[in-house]
């Protein structure tokens, strides 16, 4: 039977002002199986950011249960999510977010370091370069991001978001600062990962890469359209939503 890592019920978000409410997500109801690939699209406003904000434990839903790996996070403090968030979500987002005083290796080492249990050295190393050879940039430990092309920075960032071993990886527009060639060959990288065994979760406003994911999820004002399976989708690997009406 295959892993549900994600599961969503009756998922809202409204954001109130003194003269207005905004609903930004109406209902959302997604589960997420181990070794799922799922791309989010819609327009500009539709819900994906706040959508991808609650995946990754950054936001907390105005109402409804999320659980990741069977234990309810949706009502967790700031510093409860915080932890869940290091241990169990991996996030890579459009401007690679890597810090130019750290080399390479200590910015994949960041979240390790961040943990409640201190790695011992040797695991911590091994973890490190193990990523960085998933990501064929061991040649780059010792470097600066600055010292590195858009493509590189991507690479790293993607590293780092698999150093801590995650249930879900989140990503964000991961070819948005990247030009064609670049962000071809990082998303074939991601195929790849999802392939051995990766669960993904991106947001995308490019068609051709959102076609790339094995199931594909449609926004629109807060509610969830349809969701869309590539033919060569498993059928143990599922990703099942309703939207309520």
């Amino acid at each position: 039977m295959t892993t549900e890592t994600i599961c969503m019920r009756g998922i809202t978000k409204v954001f109130a002002t003194d003269e207005m409410e905004t609903h930004a997500l109406r209902g959302i109801d997604l589960d997420i199986f181990a070794g799922d690939f799922v791309s989010i699209c819609g327009p500009s406003g539709c819900g994906k950011s706040t959508l991808l904000s609650l995946l990754g434990l950054l936001d907390m839903p105005s109402a409804g249960s999320y659980q990741i790996e069977g234990h309810e996070v949706s009502g967790l403090s700031l510093s409860e999510a915080a932890y869940i968030r290091n241990e169990k979500i991996g996030f890579i987002f459009q401007s690679f977010n890597l810090i130019d005083e750290l080399t390479v290796f200590d910015n994949i080492a960041l979240p390790l370091r961040y943990r409640r249990h201190a790695l011992p050295k040797a695991e911590l190393q091994e973890r490190v370069m193990a990523c960085l050879k998933t990501v064929d940039m061991t040649h780059r430990a010792s470097h600066r991001p600055n010292q590195l092309s858009g493509g590189q920075q991507q690479r790293i960032a993607i590293a780092r978001a698999l150093v801590g071993s995650p249930a879900l990886l989140l990503v964000d527009e991961p070819t948005g600062n990247l030009d064609s060639k670049n962000g071809d060959a990082v998303m074939d990288m991601l195929c790849e990962l999802n392939n051995n065994g990766t669960t993904l979760c991106m947001v995308t406003h490019d068609p051709r890469y959102a076609d790339m994911a094995k199931q594909k999820l449609h926004l629109l004002d807060g509610r969830i359209l349809d969701a869309e399976s590539t033919p060569d989708t498993q059928s143990e690997i599922r990703l099942q939503q309703v939207a309520v009406q």
